[in-house]
Formats: structure tokens, C-alpha cells, sequence
């Protein structure tokens, strides 16, 4: 009997021991606690961005060359400058991001900001004969001053009526920079660059790489200040805004001043990304003032995924390196060698960029962000299954046990 009790008794200890060990396994395979996996996450929320500042900063620095994606090496001016294009356009569908993924606001004429950095800052340094650095100070007071009475006048209205009256104040922006008022505009065929007032290291092709520096700082700027806002009190207050704005009004907050200063924010932003767009291609042309460029900047955000910074980044480069392939592509003997009924459908780069984007509205909702988000989320829970039918094999704890020991 008291050998039997003793058998009993090893059994139940051992099936103790057995139960802590997949308990502890378990544990460890949800992160530890709360606090714990709260840092980690944080921790890898700031490598990762300044790990890809790193990155790009080095690539004028490096031979690499990715065939099929970019027109040469890293080093190059043609890939320096089309990276370079990239991150002002990633940079001006940030701001985009502000306005329509946080607030809620459907713009069709955010254009003009970005044509008044392009086209403001030239005519500033030429007509007032300023500098580089005080002439931009100068233009971003001009472009809060214009988007605060702009922004106030447009969200008298909501939705529908708020697209069209900004694209109207758009559209006269563009006629206006068209009819070249005082010869100050260029006309059709746009503004040269003043380079008697802009540092010699920011003009010439030998100085791409620079310029590519400036275009990164320009990004790294507009990514920080559309976090900040979209983090503050503000930013808050326009995402309620942007699902209920009743309720926000009868808690007793003022939604109309919410928006205006989300208007405004995201008004200069784009309008210091049209200040590096100046001085990248030496010049602006009457396109960036157009609805047609609101449009690239709205299918960016929504390509990457609307609500995610990240996303509007993302969508802004891969907009830009396929509008630049697919022009080469269309070029292509292939291409001219291919029946009708195809050749002229794959020798238009928009036909392909809205074919490409309606697909991803149909078959990927939330953008390449979204898309981002459901592949890790996919193999956390084949991770996680794994893990768990680890638990229960006796290899799986003896392992576990020997590595502890």
C-alpha cells in the first residue's frame, strides 16, 4: 500500500512539473507581460524608421543596383533624382494623409499649396532678391496665412460641397499660373529655378546627391511633424470628427476650428514639399497646380492604405517608380511588336496605374498597409500553432527543459 501511495504521489508531482513547464512555455509564448512586450514594441517602433533613414541616407554612398525597379545604380543622378522624386511625393502624400485619413476631408484642390511652395518660392527670391532660407521662412507665413482663409471658406461646407469648392480655388490657382500675370509664372512651359539665389551645392546634376539629402531631411521633417499633429489633442479630436461629428458638438468641443488647423497643417506641409520639388527639377511646370496631381496624391494615400503614415509613404513610392518603369516600358520594342488590341492598352502608363488600382480597392482593402498587417498577422498564428503543439509533444519539453538547464 504505502508503495502504491508513493507511485501515486511521483505521478501527481511529475504531472505537476509538467503542467508549470506548459505554462511557463505559454507565458512565453504571449510575451511576457503587458509591460514587457509594450516596450519591445516601442523599441522596434524606433529602430525600424531610423534604421530605413540610415539606409537611405548611404544608398548615394553605394553601388547597388535593383534591375527592373530602378534606371541604374544608387550612386547614379537618373536613380538618385527618381528616388529623390519619390520622397517629395511621399512627403506630399503625407500631408494628404492628414486631411483625408485622419480628418476625413475629401480634397480635390490640395494642389494649390504644393504649386505655391513650387511656384511661391521662385518668384519670392526673384522678385524680392532673397536668399534661399529667408524666402522660404517668407512663403511659409504666406501659405498659413492663405490656407487659413482658404480653409475657412471652404469648410464652410462638408463632403461632397468641400471637394468642389477647393477644387474651384485650385483651378484658379492653375489658371492663373497658365496666364503668367506679370511674366512671373512661365506660362505653359513653367518657372526656371533663380539659381543666383540658391546655394551652388543645390544646383546641377553633380549635385543630385545633395539635393537627394535634402529630400530625405524634407521627409523625415514632414513624417514627424504629421505624427506630432496626428498624436496631439487635435489630432484626436479630428479622427472623432471624422466618424461622428454630432457627438463631438455635443460634448462641447468646436469641430469647425479641429478641421481648420488639420487644414492648415497639412496645407504647409505640402507647401515645403513644393519648395524641394523646385529646387530637385529646377523649375515647376503648371502641373503640379492641377486636380490631375491632387488625384496622384489621393490615389497614393489610398494605395498604401488610408489612416496609415506609413502606407502613404509607401503608396507614394511605389506611384512613382511604376509611373517612371512603366513609361519605359511603354517604349519598349516588345511592346510595339505585341497586336492592337494590347500594344495600345500597355503603351499607356495611366490605363496600367488604374488598372493596378482598381484591383487593389477590390481585392485588397486597406492598401498595401493593410495587406502588410494581414500577412504578419498570419504568421503570428502559424507561429503561435506551432508553439502550441510544441506544448504537448515530449520532445518539445524535454528540449525546453535541457536549454533551461
Amino acid at each position: 500500500m504505502t508503495t502504491m501511495n508513493t507511485k501515486d504521489t511521483n505521478e501527481s508531482n511529475a504531472e505537476k512539473a509538467v503542467q508549470q513547464k506548459v505554462d511557463q512555455m505559454r507565458k512565453a509564448a504571449g510575451g511576457g507581460s503587458d509591460a514587457s512586450a509594450a516596450g519591445r514594441g516601442r523599441l522596434l517602433g524606433l529602430i525600424v524608421p531610423v534604421g530605413l533613414v540610415v539606409l537611405m541616407a548611404c544608398l548615394p554612398l553605394l553601388n547597388l543596383s535593383v534591375p527592373g525597379v530602378l534606371p541604374g545604380a544608387t550612386y547614379t543622378p537618373g536613380t538618385l533624382h527618381l528616388l529623390a522624386l519619390a520622397m517629395v511625393m511621399a512627403g506630399a502624400a503625407l500631408s494628404y494623409h492628414l486631411l483625408f485619413g485622419v480628418a476625413g476631408l475629401l480634397s480635390f484642390g490640395h494642389a494649390l499649396y504644393f504649386g505655391l511652395g513650387a511656384y511661391g518660392l521662385g518668384i519670392i527670391m526673384e522678385e524680392l532678391e532673397l536668399g534661399l532660407v529667408p524666402a522660404a521662412l517668407l512663403l511659409i507665413v504666406v501659405a498659413v496665412v492663405m490656407s487659413t482663409i482658404l480653409g475657412a471658406v471652404s469648410l464652410q461646407v462638408t463632403g461632397i460641397p468641400f471637394a468642389m469648392v477647393t477644387l474651384a480655388f485650385a483651378q484658379a490657382g492653375f489658371v492663373l499660373v497658365r496666364k503668367n500675370p506679370g511674366r512671373l509664372t512661365g506660362g505653359e512651359e513653367g518657372m526656371r529655378l533663380p539659381t543666383d539665389y540658391v546655394p551652388d551645392w543645390l544646383v546641377g546634376v553633380a549635385d543630385t546627391r545633395n539635393l537627394y539629402w535634402v529630400a530625405l531631411a524634407a521627409l523625415v521633417l514632414a513624417f514627424a511633424l504629421v505624427t506630432w499633429v496626428q498624436r496631439s489633442r487635435a489630432g484626436h479630436v479630428a479622427e472623432a470628427v471624422r466618424e461622428n461629428e454630432l457627438r463631438v458638438q455635443v460634448l462641447g468641443m468646436r469641430p469647425f476650428l479641429v478641421k481648420l488647423a488639420i487644414f492648415v497643417a497639412a496645407s504647409v506641409i505640402a507647401a515645403g514639399m513644393g519648395m524641394v520639388h523646385l529646387l530637385l527639377n529646377s523649375g515647376a511646370v503648371p502641373h503640379v497646380t492641377s486636380a490631375e496631381f491632387t488625384i496622384s496624391l489621393l490615389l497614393m494615400v489610398v494605395l498604401g492604405g488610408v489612416g496609415s503614415r506609413w502606407g502613404a509613404v509607401v503608396g507614394a513610392f511605389v506611384y512613382v517608380i511604376l509611373s517612371q518603369r512603366l513609361a519605359v516600358l511603354a517604349q519598349a520594342p516588345a511592346i510595339e511588336d505585341l497586336p492592337a488590341v494590347l500594344r495600345i492598352p500597355l503603351s499607356e502608363p495611366m490605363f496600367i496605374l488604374g488598372t493596378i488600382f482598381v484591383l487593389v480597392v477590390m481585392f485588397v482593402p486597406g492598401g498595401l498597409a493593410g495587406l502588410g498587417l494581414r500577412l504578419r498577422a498570419l504568421f503570428s498564428r502559424k507561429a503561435a500553432a506551432r508553439l502550441q503543439d510544441d506544448l504537448h509533444t515530449p520532445e518539445g519539453l524535454t528540449q525546453e527543459d535541457d536549454q533551461q538547464r
